[in-house]
């Protein structure tokens, strides 16, 4: 008679597309577990019918999830062993899983690991920057201005670090174009999408060049994407600060002297830079404020 399996929660990580990337152990605790906690039950279900699988299933996601975990300790209270599973990749990484995680652990109960797939480190080891380390954000903020601010965080630790990022296809134009006016057209990006799946494409280019790259062909605007941007060599480092010096020489009488909207125009005629960069940094200099909301005052 097999043993019953250890009163745990099993974290398990799933294929991101490839169904044939899940593992062994995988299958095996996805077998034997009392339960199995799913971001998406219907996607869930399908994997493990496609292994012959079946098991008891309840919905884990974003908007249930701090009332799921208490659901799952009182199952861990009961004997029962319960597996937790993200759509794809491993859960609690930008993804559902976090907050059942940490409540099981308050409650006194055995967090297991069960390792596999996952995007960020797919993308890392596909693109050439892993050596050294590597800092993952997640998703960019959807605001504008959150998304330019969190960016010119990602400016100082691209001196040290590749970045990575993960961005939904609807927004990766816009994502990428705020990156080319905040980090430099200079900047190298290794866009991933699609990884492990059929039309999978990695792509390394400079930011300059990724948004003519990405609207040539609307293909590379689909599916998932997660985006490593290169630690910045010493030469883009002193190029991009000598920039940021001469465009700050530059604004600062003028914003001392006119409105936000005619200093940025004149800047503008002046450096022969983007307005969208031109107007960030102004408003940098200015001390903070809403890039999003007020761009189209300076339009």
């Amino acid at each position: 008679m097999e043993e019953k399996l250890e009163v745990a929660l099993y974290v398990v990580a799933t294929p991101i597309g490839n169904r044939g990337d899940i593992t062994t152990r995988a299958l095996e605790l996805l077998a034997q577990v009392d339960v199995v906690a799913a971001e998406d039950t219907r996607n869930t279900l399908g994997l493990l019918q496609s292994y012959g699988i079946s098991a008891r299933l309840i919905a884990v996601h974003d908007h249930n999830e701090r009332h799921a975990a208490d659901g799952i300790v009182k199952l861990l209270s009961e004997g029962q062993s319960v597996a937790l599973v993200s759509d794809a990749g491993t859960p609690g990484i930008s993804d559902p899983g976090a907050i059942v995680v940490a409540a099981v652990s308050r409650a006194g109960y055995r967090v297991v690991p069960v390792a596999g797939v996952s995007a960020v480190i797919a993308a890392v080891s596909a693109s050439g920057e892993g050596q050294g380390g590597f800092l993952f954000h997640g998703f960019l903020p959807t605001k504008t201005g959150d998304r330019r601010r969190a960016l010119e965080e990602a400016r100082q630790w691209c001196q040290r670090y590749p970045v990575v990022f993960y961005e939904s296809p609807h927004r990766i134009v816009e994502s990428i174009s705020d990156m080319a006016d905040v980090l430099g057209e200079a900047q190298e990006i290794v866009i991933c999408r699609e990884l492990t799946k059929k039309f999978e494409t990695i792509q390394r280019l400079a930011l300059g060049d990724a948004v003519a790259w990405l609207t040539s062909d609307p293909n590379q605007q689909r599916g998932e994407l997660v985006l490593v941007l290169a630690k910045s060599s010493p030469n883009e480092q002193d190029e991009s600060a000598s920039a940021n010096e001469q465009l700050t020489r530059t604004l600062t009488p003028l914003l001392a002297e006119l409105p936000l909207k005619q200093a940025v125009q004149l800047a503008v005629a002046i450096t022969g830079l983007k307005k969208n960069e031109v107007y960030s940094h102004a408003l940098r200099l200015k001390g903070g404020g809403v890039v999003g909301g007020a761009l189209d005052d300076a339009s």
